[in-house]
């Protein structure tokens, strides 16, 4: 049976807090988060992986045999509360065991001549020195689905050998909606902390894309950074019209009151000397000064 699970998961669920790595801490220091859960799942049973393995006639790796015997799925959420309203944000999930299902599979409604992933599969792309050889959707490649990302890709275990499939052959892909793939790690593992170190923010695996995330993903990136946080992946193009966020000050309202300016000394360029007083011994009061300060270090 699945079971949400309350806040501080840490007082009260010590096994929880170390599948999460303590991100459940950071989550709920952070300003503005609210309604941090996570579902707990029992642990699959041995014979449930062994019945996997035989059904699709491939070998579990190693590391994702023992995740699952330590929770068969993963999911846990997390929102934030703008102007008196919860907004869900942060999203991480795996699939359980019976959820682990053969992407290419066809289903039984669907037509007779419907054309498959093979079919649509863009057989142009070549594989780079740096960028492994890409999956495919035909018998040459096994590929399973481990997070559907709330409809903006998928997550996906990939056998690079046919059948029957190794667990060293194993890799961890992600095929955006236009089906193009992009590498993401070849152990699960690794794939599990990426998950984890990006709080599961929105469209975070299009960061190990070539063309990046989405401005108003950038946003939510800007205000909950990653733990780690590479801003290569983010290109410098976009940055010109996208708000930086500081959470410090959305959430918090200002208490210091807002003091006009006098506009009274700011003095017109050419304009006649005046007395002596306490608006005019002041250089830096008007806008102007800083430009004249430049203007006097460049005929230096």
């Amino acid at each position: 049976m699945e079971e949400a699970s309350p806040s501080l998961l840490g007082c009260s669920k010590p096994h929880l807090e170390k599948l999460t790595l303590g991100i459940t801490r950071i989550l709920e220091s952070s300003p503005g988060v609210t309604e941090v859960t996570i579902i707990e799942k029992a642990p699959a049973e041995r014979h449930m992986i062994s019945s996997w393995e035989q059904k699709n006639n491939c070998v579990m790796p190693e590391d994702l045999r023992n995740f699952y015997l330590m929770t068969n799925g993963f999911h846990m959420t997390w929102s934030v509360k703008l102007d008196e309203h919860i907004i869900p944000l942060g999203s991480m999930a795996i699939n359980s065991i019976s959820k682990l299902t053969q992407l290419n599979q066809s289903s039984m409604y669907s037509l007779p001549n419907a054309p498959t992933l093979a079919d649509l599969e863009d057989d142009t792309y070549e594989a780079s020195e740096d960028q492994p050889e890409k999956p495919h959707f035909d018998s040459r490649n096994v590929i399973f689905e481990l997070d559907s990302c709330n409809g903006n890709g998928k997550v996906c275990l990939v056998y690079k050998s046919g059948k029957p499939a190794s667990a060293q052959d194993a890799e961890i892909w992600f095929l955006d909606r236009a089906l193009y793939w992009h590498f993401l790690t070849d152990t699960f593992t690794a794939y599990y902390r990426l998950l984890i170190t990006h709080l599961g923010l929105p469209q975070w695996q299009y960061a190990f894309t070539s063309y990046g995330i989405s401005p108003q993903a950038k946003q939510w990136f800007s205000m909950y950074k990653p733990i780690t946080y590479n801003t290569d992946l983010l290109t410098e193009e976009t940055d010109s019209f996208v708000n930086k966020l500081d959470p410090s000050k959305v959430f918090k309202s200002k208490n210091k009151p807002l003091i006009p300016k006098k506009k009274g000394a700011v003095q017109p360029a050419g304009g006649q000397k005046g007395p002596s007083g306490p608006s005019t011994s002041k250089p830096s009061s008007g806008p102007g000064n800083p430009v004249r300060k430049l203007l006097h270090f460049e005929h230096l």
